[in-house]
């Protein structure tokens, strides 16, 4: 049984430039989740672009890795024509994490710094790790890795949809299989900024819904982003319990 909800919310900006998704097809499911950047309010434009064609991709094609190197891709090439379409859109771009669950697997792939976080029967056991130049120095030794959330570079990105690229900039996850309870976190940098991944396993563990552990850790999340100019904060929450 598959389970789920969804959220997205401006915060504290006139615009909401994040996007997030998701489409069932029987037994298979695709949750997707984008946070756009760019001038003009052009951000908003690339992650929906984003998350409209992945879940067309999926909607066509169904689960697998080969759909999901497909949904990056064509992700890529949409942004890539829309800049192409519209001067004041040159400079969109978006991160994406996508989530596929399949009958008997689940996998997940990402770029930029939308995060998914992996959970078994409430405890986490892996998250993306950000294409980013805090998440660079954590690799290197040179910071730790609760130091990304302050980090004064935690915005600059290294790999995102909407520059061009010879070779795939996006990371896709080898698949997992469907056994016993499983949770999943999909969210946008204006929501893990502001809640530690404790909080996150803790509410986990106290929510009886993917409903409420969300709104256990929104109200964190807006807690600790009262008068900080809050950025956009979206998130995705997916169970998969035993049968």
């Amino acid at each position: 049984m598959v389970r789920y909800d969804l959220l997205s919310n401006t915060g504290d900006r006139e615009n909401n430039e994040d996007s997030v998704g998701m489409y069932q097809d029987g037994d298979a499911f695709c949750f997707v989740l984008a946070d756009g950047l760019g001038g003009h309010g052009k951000g908003e434009v690339a992650s929906r672009l984003a998350v409209d064609t992945v879940v067309q991709v999926f909607a066509a094609d169904g689960a697998g890795e080969a759909v999901m190197n497909r949904s990056f891709g064509q992700a890529q090439s949409a942004i890539l024509e829309g800049q192409r379409a519209d001067y004041h859109a040159q400079d969109m771009k978006t991160t994406l994490v996508i989530l596929h669950i399949g009958e008997d697997f689940i996998q997940w792939g990402h770029i930029g710094d939308s995060r998914l976080y992996y959970f078994e029967n409430g405890k986490l056991k892996q998250r993306t790790l950000d294409h980013s130049v805090p998440q660079m120095l954590v690799a290197a030794g040179q910071l730790k890795e609760k130091q990304i959330r302050n980090h004064p570079d935690r915005n600059r990105l290294l790999r995102v949809l909407g520059v061009d690229w010879d070779t795939p900039k996006y990371q896709i996850e080898a698949p997992k299989a469907r056994a016993g309870r499983q949770e999943f976190l999909l969210c946008s940098d204006g929501f893990w900024e502001l809640i530690e991944e404790k909080k996150m396993q803790h509410f986990l563990k106290k929510a009886k819904s993917p409903a409420e552990w969300l709104s256990l850790m929104e109200e964190v999340v807006r807690k600790n982003g009262q008068g900080k100019n809050m950025d956009n904060y979206s998130a995705v929450a997916v169970w998969l319990d035993e049968a």
